[in-house]
């Protein structure tokens, strides 16, 4: 049988000893059970600080009621009461109608225009978060609501469009619609949702009668082309007619003008003239003549002058200096008569 005491001397007294260690737990527990408990607390209050973002607006309710909105930077909501829900007001989301991705939804896309055709639509919603408020309480799911909205004011503008237009230059037009149409409609819906653009996009017939109606928007485009090639040949002609009909008036004006200027200017020398004759009307008289007898004699080469006297008998004729010319006169000879 072992001793009470050991080689290293006596042995604790267990309940002893864990009666100390709880004495002392006990007293460090009062210590710092307020200081745990102010830690704890703090801990517990600052978790109710958020921060809403820029772009976003904070929704606080209260027992699940909407207190109040708050925009970026930091708040504060109590705990326990107060729920916060963080809405982005900037981001653009985006929804497809009639296809998704590649694949086309038939039952979306088959509409029936204005003129009793069928075709196969589909288009892009954008959208952004007006009202943060309505778009998260008054809709449980606002994005599938939007894409039956669209769907039904896609359907409604094709529904009085005709099918040449959808294919051609209507599609501005049709867009135009659509996009008022379902803002109306979402407003309506309280949804808080803003369209913010509609894309249309390929308008394409059933695949069945797709060759035929490809023929016809070709046939459509060319005679769209035949009209703008005329009107650029009309533009091109007017332009150039007016330019014309203007050079030949002013050539007639300039003509108009040098005539009345050069007939203004012959009656103001013959002015000049009868002024000079009624001075002295022998010497006018004989210088006129000498004038006009200069200037006419001067474009002969070869001149014959014959005195009255001579020219009653007989004309001698020498011809000295040269051959006459082709239209001189012949020599006349003593005999001859005159």
């Amino acid at each position: 049988m072992r001793s009470q005491f050991d080689d290293h001397g006596p042995r604790p007294d267990m309940p002893e000893v864990v009666a100390q260690v709880s004495e002392a737990f006990r007293r460090n527990v009062l210590r710092f059970a307020p200081i745990a408990f102010g830690l704890l607390l703090l801990a517990f209050l600052a978790s109710g600080f958020f921060i809403v973002g820029p772009g976003e607006v904070g929704v606080i309710r209260t027992f699940g009621r909407v207190r109040t909105t708050v925009g970026p930077g930091l708040h504060y909501r109590w705990l326990l009461v107060e729920q916060q829900d963080r809405v982005s007001i900037k981001k653009i989301e985006r929804i497809e109608v009639g296809f998704r991705g590649e694949k086309k939804e038939l039952d979306e896309a088959r509409m029936l225009t204005g003129d009793e055709n069928i075709v196969e639509a589909g288009m892009i919603v954008q959208y952004r978060i007006g009202d943060p408020v309505k778009y998260r309480f008054r809709l449980s799911q606002p994005e599938e609501v939007l894409r039956a909205t669209s769907e039904v004011a896609l359907r409604t503008v094709v529904a009085r469009t005709r099918i040449d237009d959808l294919l051609t230059d209507g599609r501005e037009l049709v867009q135009a619609e659509t996009i008022h149409l379902l803002q109306e409609l979402m407003d309506q819906c309280d949804s808080g949702i803003a369209v913010v653009d509609v894309k249309l996009q390929q308008v394409e017939p059933p695949e069945q009668v797709k060759d035929a109606f490809d023929d016809v928007v070709r046939a459509r485009e060319e005679r769209a082309k035949l009209i703008n090639q005329a009107r650029g040949y009309h533009e091109d002609q007017i332009p150039r007619a007016r330019g014309e009909a203007e050079r030949v008036k002013r050539e007639a004006e300039a003509y108009r003008t040098e005539r009345v200027q050069r007939a203004r200017g012959d009656a103001a020398r013959f002015e000049s003239q009868f002024a000079e004759y009624a001075k002295a009307k022998q010497v006018t008289r004989d210088r006129l003549y000498l004038e006009t007898m200069e200037r006419t004699l001067t474009k002969v080469s070869n001149k014959i002058l014959i005195d009255d006297d001579v020219s009653r008998g007989v004309m001698p004729f020498l011809p000295i200096g040269g051959a006459p010319g082709p239209h001189t006169a012949p020599a006349v000879g003593a005999g001859a008569k005159p």
